[in-house]
């Protein structure tokens, strides 16, 4: 397919729009690829994106939510009647409806779920019971299973009479269950066409095949896709039902999206992904929520400079360093956060083995905080010409250091154990601490020695 490049996509967008031109639309949209047709949709009015939507059949308007970032295309459905916004979401894919559906407004979501037909809300609803980082929150409910009495004859004249129904379906294998709906084996695609139409699938089937468990975490399902060269596989309830099935895939989507959501809380964007095409508002209150708790955490670093005004004014020299020193204790302490949050995706940690981890980190502390103390102190000595100013800045820098990492190492492990966000909390703790910390020890060690620092 030939993807389409021009500067402004949206300009085109419109025109079809306010011509009436569906044929129109939907051809430039398919040539324009994913990333241009997310970027043209972003550039348009509120009132522009219904009737774009309303132009398309559900399926098309579907495929162009399919390709855009999630919280565009939950802008876009919560915008839209319910019967309208149902029909387009009936065209998802189960675990992309489960997303969208699970960050619309309550009212919203359930005007959407009035308007579909039970059994598919049923099933909508038993894939938002699940967390959304386990195997229920992610597995697809559109799979392909036959009881283990069947023939194949019986699957081929299944498939065959819904094949427009089976035809978005992602199918690598077709499942057998039992008379309870417990799985028990597998049947590859090749058997299915190359077998006698006379057998059924219990003698033909690969027996306990491999699966995974509704509760499993996203770390468990990159560890089996990691260990298991499969493109899916299904997913059981507590009982071994079949209740769906995973995709690869969509593991690594989920894992892409963790870490991006990570990456936001780290800069300070709370509330999930913002775009400039979101309104003003809520850009700034996702800004806002996060700065204004720096704002607190800054004051309190703050105030111990502030207790030692005097001595800050009696060797105004220090001043120049204590943003130095700041900055690489926190520096050193962000070290020690990466290793241990690291460390705790891989598992390779517990958040029990505080004293083992902050050994560790004392040892690194010490090392690096004992090079860095000279080097700084080394500084201070050259452009002063006093020792007991390199003393102070070098020790104190030392000292940091030796703080930062051992905080920076224990606090996504504190963090995980109570249960908390450590991507989000570990930052701006760290960066008090280290403040605090270094702004003391600077300023007490600077007080006990002033007669040897003042000229």
């Amino acid at each position: 397919m030939t993807v389409i490049q021009t500067d402004k996509p949206w300009e085109d967008v419109r025109q079809h729009i306010a011509s009436g031109d569906a044929t129109g639309l939907l051809g430039f949209l398919n040539h324009l690829g994913p990333a241009e047709t997310a970027r043209a949709v972003s550039r348009l009015t509120v009132e522009e994106h219904g009737q774009m939507l309303t132009l398309l059949p559900p399926p098309d308007a579907a495929d162009v939510i399919e390709e855009m970032p999630e919280a565009q295309a939950v802008d876009l459905i919560e915008d839209l009647p319910p019967e309208q916004a149902a029909a387009i979401v009936d065209e998802l894919p189960s675990n992309l409806q489960a997303d969208v559906m699970a960050e619309l407004d309550a009212q919203d979501r359930e005007a959407i779920f009035e308007e579909m037909a039970p059994q598919q809300a049923a099933d909508l609803r038993q894939v938002m019971d699940h967390p959304g980082n386990t195997a229920g929150g992610l597995m697809a409910t559109e799979y392909l299973a036959y009881q283990d009495e069947y023939r194949i004859s019986d699957v081929i004249s299944s498939l065959q009479a819904n094949r427009e129904k089976y035809a978005d379906y992602s199918v690598q294998y077709v499942y057998v269950i039992d008379a309870e709906g417990c799985l028990v084996g597998v049947l590859r695609m090749r058997d299915l066409i190359f077998t006698s139409r006379a057998a059924r699938l219990r003698d033909v089937m690969i027996p306990q095949p491999l699966r995974v468990c509704v509760d499993n975490t996203l770390e468990h399902l990159k560890e089996f896709f990691g260990q298991h060269r499969l493109l899916g596989v299904p997913v059981v309830d507590e009982n071994e039902r079949l209740v769906g099935m995973i995709r690869r895939v969509v593991v690594e989507e989920a894992e892409l999206k963790q870490a991006n959501r990570q990456f936001l809380r780290i800069s300070g964007i709370i509330g999930g992904e913002e775009f400039r095409s979101m309104p003003l508002l809520v850009r700034s209150g996702r800004r806002l929520s996060w700065l204004s708790i720096n704002i607190v955490l800054n004051i309190v670093a703050a105030s111990v400079i502030a207790f030692y005004q005097d001595t800050l004014r009696a060797v105004i020299a220090l001043a120049v360093f204590l943003p130095m020193i700041s900055d690489m204790s926190g520096c050193s302490g962000n070290q020690a956060v990466a290793v241990s949050m690291r460390e705790l995706t891989l598992g390779l940690v517990r958040v029990r083995e505080l004293l083992r981890v902050f050994l560790k980190e004392v040892a690194v502390g010490i090392v690096n905080g004992a090079a860095l103390g000279l080097l700084l102190g080394g500084v201070a000595l050259l452009w002063k010409g006093n020792p007991y100013l390199g003393l102070v800045v070098g020790g104190a820098l030392a000292v940091n250091t030796v703080v930062a990492v051992s905080v920076g190492g224990l606090l996504p492990l504190i963090l995980k154990g109570l249960r908390l966000d450590p991507a989000l909390v570990s930052g701006p703790i760290l960066t008090t601490v280290t403040d605090m910390c270094g702004f003391f020890v600077v300023l007490s060690m600077a007080t006990i020695l002033l007669p040897r620092l003042v000229p």
